[in-house]
C-alpha cells in the first residue's frame, strides 16, 4: 500500500505581513489618487461659479452705465455720489424733460462688504434695492476724464463731468478647497464708454 503525502504547508506570517503591507500601500496611493481628482472637481466646480457670478454682474453693470446721460446734456454720472466702490448715474430714457423718474433711469451700484455682494439701487422701483450678484470680494470703478478734443484720458478714482469711459473691475475670491492654495482671486475687467459724454458725442 502506497501512502499519500499530503503537503498542507501555508503562507507564512512573514508572507502575510508582506502582502498586507503592499495592499495598504497601494489602497493609500488610490485613496489619494481619488481624493485629488475630487478636489480638482470641486476647486473647478466653484471657479466656473465664480467666473459666472463675476461676468453676470459685469453684464448687468456695463448695459445700463452705457447708457448713462442719454436724454440729457451730460454724462449723467452723479459726480457727488460716485467713488471707487460706487457709481451713481441717471438716463433720461422716457426723454420727458430732463426727469429721471421712470424705472431704470436713476440707478446707483455699490459693493456691500456685509453681503459680499453688488447691490443695485433704484428709487423708482420696488423693492429699491436689490442684490445683482453675490459671492463678490470686491468692485471698483475707475474714471476716464477727457477735455476738449484730448483723446488722451486723465485716470482717477473721482468721477467729474468729463468722464467720458469707466473701467469695472470685478474680484472673485475663490472657496477654500481641502488640499488646494488658499486664498485664490479671479479678477475681470470691463471699460464701458459713455456714449453720451461729450467727448463722445464730439465725435460724431
Amino acid at each position: 500500500m502506497t501512502k499519500k503525502i499530503t503537503n498542507n504547508k501555508g503562507f507564512s506570517l512573514i508572507e502575510l505581513l508582506i502582502a498586507m503591507s503592499i495592499t495598504l500601500v497601494l489602497m493609500g496611493v488610490a485613496t489619494t489618487l481619488f481624493s485629488g481628482a475630487l478636489s480638482t472637481r470641486k476647486r473647478e466646480s466653484r471657479k466656473t461659479d465664480a467666473l459666472t457670478s463675476a461676468r453676470a454682474a459685469l453684464s448687468a453693470i456695463s448695459r445700463e452705465l452705457s447708457n448713462s446721460g442719454y436724454g440729457m446734456t451730460t454724462n449723467g454720472i452723479v459726480t457727488a455720489d460716485s467713488s471707487a466702490q460706487k457709481i451713481h448715474f441717471r438716463a433720461n430714457l422716457s426723454n420727458e424733460d430732463y426727469n429721471t423718474n421712470s424705472v431704470g433711469e436713476d440707478v446707483t451700484y455699490f459693493f456691500d462688504s456685509a453681503t459680499q455682494s453688488i447691490v443695485r439701487y433704484d428709487p423708482n422701483t420696488t423693492p429699491t434695492t436689490s442684490v445683482i450678484v453675490n459671492r463678490i470680494s470686491n468692485v471698483t470703478f475707475k474714471y476716464f476724464d477727457y477735455t476738449g478734443s484730448n483723446s488722451t484720458p486723465t485716470q482717477a478714482d473721482v468721477a467729474t463731468n468729463n468722464t467720458g469711459r469707466v473701467r469695472i473691475t470685478v474680484t472673485v475670491k475663490l472657496e477654500e478647497v481641502q488640499g488646494q492654495p488658499k486664498n485664490q482671486t479671479i479678477t475681470f475687467t470691463s471699460e464701458v464708454t459713455l456714449r453720451n459724454s461729450t467727448y463722445m458725442l464730439n465725435q460724431y
